[in-house]
Protein backbone atom coordinates (compact mmCIF):
# COMPACT_ATOMS: atom_id res chain seq x y z
CA UNK A 1 0.00 0.00 0.00
CA UNK A 2 1.72 3.45 -1.00
CA UNK A 3 2.17 5.89 1.43
CA UNK A 4 0.97 9.70 1.15
CA UNK A 5 3.21 12.15 1.87
CA UNK A 6 2.04 15.60 3.35
CA UNK A 7 2.74 18.30 1.26
CA UNK A 8 5.20 20.55 2.57
CA UNK A 9 5.54 24.16 3.45
CA UNK A 10 7.85 24.40 -0.28
CA UNK A 11 4.46 24.87 -1.99
CA UNK A 12 3.30 27.92 -0.12
CA UNK A 13 6.51 29.66 0.95
CA UNK A 14 6.12 33.49 2.55
CA UNK A 15 8.33 35.66 -0.74
CA UNK A 16 10.45 38.35 1.03
CA UNK A 17 10.60 40.80 -2.08
CA UNK A 18 8.11 39.43 -4.59
CA UNK A 19 7.29 40.75 -8.07
CA UNK A 20 4.12 41.83 -9.26
CA UNK A 21 3.56 38.19 -10.90
CA UNK A 22 4.74 36.84 -8.05
CA UNK A 23 1.40 39.39 -6.75
CA UNK A 24 -0.73 38.01 -9.16
CA UNK A 25 0.08 34.11 -8.44
CA UNK A 26 -0.54 34.08 -5.01
CA UNK A 27 -3.75 35.84 -5.37
CA UNK A 28 -4.96 33.86 -8.15
CA UNK A 29 -3.89 31.17 -6.60
CA UNK A 30 -6.34 32.14 -3.63
CA UNK A 31 -9.32 32.40 -6.33
CA UNK A 32 -8.59 29.25 -7.74
CA UNK A 33 -8.15 26.94 -4.55
CA UNK A 34 -11.47 28.37 -2.76
CA UNK A 35 -13.86 26.15 -2.39
CA UNK A 36 -11.42 23.25 -3.43
CA UNK A 37 -9.30 21.07 -2.44
CA UNK A 38 -5.54 23.01 -1.98
CA UNK A 39 -3.98 19.72 -3.34
CA UNK A 40 -6.04 19.66 -6.66
CA UNK A 41 -4.64 22.71 -7.30
CA UNK A 42 -1.33 22.13 -6.13
CA UNK A 43 -1.38 19.37 -9.09
CA UNK A 44 -2.58 21.44 -11.62
CA UNK A 45 -0.13 24.91 -11.07
CA UNK A 46 2.78 24.11 -13.31
CA UNK A 47 -0.53 24.43 -15.71
CA UNK A 48 -2.35 27.12 -14.29
CA UNK A 49 0.93 28.77 -14.89
CA UNK A 50 1.56 27.96 -18.34
CA UNK A 51 -2.09 29.12 -19.40
CA UNK A 52 -1.79 32.40 -18.11
CA UNK A 53 1.64 33.86 -18.93
CA UNK A 54 3.62 33.05 -15.52
CA UNK A 55 0.66 35.38 -13.79
CA UNK A 56 2.51 38.01 -15.86
CA UNK A 57 0.36 41.02 -14.57
CA UNK A 58 0.28 43.26 -17.77
CA UNK A 59 -0.11 40.12 -20.38
CA UNK A 60 -3.08 39.06 -18.28
CA UNK A 61 -4.87 42.17 -17.85
CA UNK A 62 -4.73 42.54 -21.30
CA UNK A 63 -6.05 38.96 -22.12
CA UNK A 64 -9.65 38.93 -24.44
CA UNK A 65 -12.27 36.44 -24.97
CA UNK A 66 -10.22 34.27 -27.09
CA UNK A 67 -7.40 33.83 -24.04
CA UNK A 68 -10.83 33.14 -21.77
CA UNK A 69 -12.00 29.96 -24.34
CA UNK A 70 -7.88 29.01 -24.90
CA UNK A 71 -7.45 29.07 -20.80
CA UNK A 72 -11.07 27.19 -20.90
CA UNK A 73 -9.36 24.36 -23.50
CA UNK A 74 -6.34 24.07 -21.38
CA UNK A 75 -5.74 20.54 -20.24
CA UNK A 76 -5.33 19.41 -17.10
CA UNK A 77 -6.68 22.56 -14.75
CA UNK A 78 -9.92 23.38 -13.84
CA UNK A 79 -11.80 25.10 -16.18
CA UNK A 80 -14.16 27.80 -14.02
CA UNK A 81 -14.55 30.76 -16.84
CA UNK A 82 -15.56 32.73 -13.43
CA UNK A 83 -12.10 32.40 -11.86
CA UNK A 84 -10.94 32.88 -15.10
CA UNK A 85 -12.56 35.99 -15.51
CA UNK A 86 -11.54 36.74 -11.74
CA UNK A 87 -7.76 36.66 -12.49
CA UNK A 88 -8.04 38.95 -15.64
CA UNK A 89 -10.00 41.59 -13.51
CA UNK A 90 -7.33 40.73 -10.51
CA UNK A 91 -4.48 41.52 -13.24
CA UNK A 92 -6.27 44.57 -14.28
CA UNK A 93 -6.55 46.33 -10.96
CA UNK A 94 -3.35 45.07 -9.63
CA UNK A 95 -2.01 47.05 -12.35
CA UNK A 96 -3.86 50.20 -11.11
CA UNK A 97 -3.13 49.98 -7.86
CA UNK A 98 0.66 49.79 -8.40
CA UNK A 99 0.36 52.92 -10.67
CA UNK A 100 -1.45 54.66 -8.17
CA UNK A 101 0.71 54.05 -5.11
CA UNK A 102 4.05 53.58 -7.25
CA UNK A 103 4.33 49.66 -6.45
CA UNK A 104 1.80 47.11 -5.42
CA UNK A 105 3.61 46.66 -1.89
CA UNK A 106 3.28 50.47 -1.54
CA UNK A 107 -0.23 50.27 -2.47
CA UNK A 108 -0.71 47.69 0.22
CA UNK A 109 1.34 49.34 3.08
CA UNK A 110 -0.56 52.52 2.54
CA UNK A 111 -4.33 51.62 3.79
CA UNK A 112 -3.65 51.50 7.96
CA UNK A 113 -3.25 48.18 8.76
CA UNK A 114 -4.31 44.66 8.33
CA UNK A 115 -7.99 45.78 8.27
CA UNK A 116 -7.73 48.15 6.33
CA UNK A 117 -5.98 46.22 3.52
CA UNK A 118 -8.24 43.57 3.58
CA UNK A 119 -11.42 45.65 3.60
CA UNK A 120 -9.67 47.08 -0.14
CA UNK A 121 -8.61 43.81 -0.96
CA UNK A 122 -12.07 42.49 -1.36
CA UNK A 123 -13.54 46.13 -2.50
CA UNK A 124 -10.98 46.29 -5.43
CA UNK A 125 -10.50 42.47 -6.31
CA UNK A 126 -12.78 39.69 -7.71
CA UNK A 127 -12.99 36.44 -5.60
CA UNK A 128 -11.01 37.98 -2.50
CA UNK A 129 -12.85 36.89 0.93
CA UNK A 130 -11.57 37.03 3.94
CA UNK A 131 -9.08 33.50 3.70
CA UNK A 132 -7.56 34.59 0.45
CA UNK A 133 -6.69 38.09 1.82
CA UNK A 134 -5.25 36.66 4.78
CA UNK A 135 -3.23 33.66 2.22
CA UNK A 136 -2.29 36.40 -0.01
CA UNK A 137 -1.05 38.98 2.48
CA UNK A 138 1.24 36.31 4.62
CA UNK A 139 2.12 34.60 1.81
CA UNK A 140 3.60 38.18 0.51
CA UNK A 141 5.67 38.65 3.38
CA UNK A 142 2.81 41.50 4.30
CA UNK A 143 2.03 41.44 8.15
CA UNK A 144 -0.81 39.79 9.48
CA UNK A 145 -2.35 39.25 12.56
CA UNK A 146 -1.36 36.30 14.78
CA UNK A 147 -3.18 32.82 13.21
CA UNK A 148 -4.80 32.52 16.58
CA UNK A 149 -6.38 35.71 16.59
CA UNK A 150 -7.30 35.57 12.80
CA UNK A 151 -9.08 32.20 13.00
CA UNK A 152 -11.49 33.58 15.80
CA UNK A 153 -13.02 36.21 13.32
CA UNK A 154 -13.86 33.84 10.34
CA UNK A 155 -15.93 30.79 10.10
CA UNK A 156 -15.16 27.10 10.00
CA UNK A 157 -11.56 25.11 9.82
CA UNK A 158 -8.78 26.12 7.52
CA UNK A 159 -6.36 23.55 8.30
CA UNK A 160 -4.34 24.66 5.43
CA UNK A 161 -3.44 28.07 6.50
CA UNK A 162 -3.32 26.82 10.22
CA UNK A 163 -0.08 24.34 8.62
CA UNK A 164 1.07 26.91 6.41
CA UNK A 165 1.53 29.59 9.27
CA UNK A 166 2.78 27.03 12.01
CA UNK A 167 5.37 25.57 9.77
CA UNK A 168 6.23 29.00 9.17
CA UNK A 169 6.32 30.06 12.47
CA UNK A 170 8.66 27.36 13.46
CA UNK A 171 11.71 27.89 11.36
Amino acid sequence: MPTTRRRSRANHPRIASPTDADYLAVMSRAVFQAGLSWAAIDRQWEQLLVAFDGFAPAAVAAYNQRDVERIMEHPGILHSERKINATIHNAQALLAAAKEHGSVRRYLRSLGGYDGVVADLKRRFSHVGDISAYYFLFRCGEAVPPFSRWIKTVKGDHPRIREMVQAYAQR
